[in-house]
């Protein structure tokens, strides 16, 4: 799956992608992330035959818990 060690070249190739459900069909700060894979893709949704990063299950866990604990100031 993995183009290097952290990306894919062409998300496209990928399947499963979704958009979180606070997204709405109009924002163009939108990631979506692709759903039954070891590791999680992240692409972004204006670019979807662009790269996609990769990161480990527990990496994207913890990158979710502290944006939910609000850990990143808004910018």
């Amino acid at each position: 799956m993995v183009g290097s060690e952290h990306t894919v070249s062409d998300a496209s190739t990928l399947t499963g992608w979704y958009k979180s459900s606070y997204s709405s069909g109009n924002q163009d700060e939108c990631l979506e992330v692709a759903s039954s894979y070891a590791n999680v893709p992240v692409r972004d949704s204006k670019n979807p035959t662009g790269p996609a990063l990769v990161f480990s299950a527990e990496g994207w866990s913890a990158f979710v818990s502290a944006v939910k604990r609000g850990e990143f100031p808004a910018g």
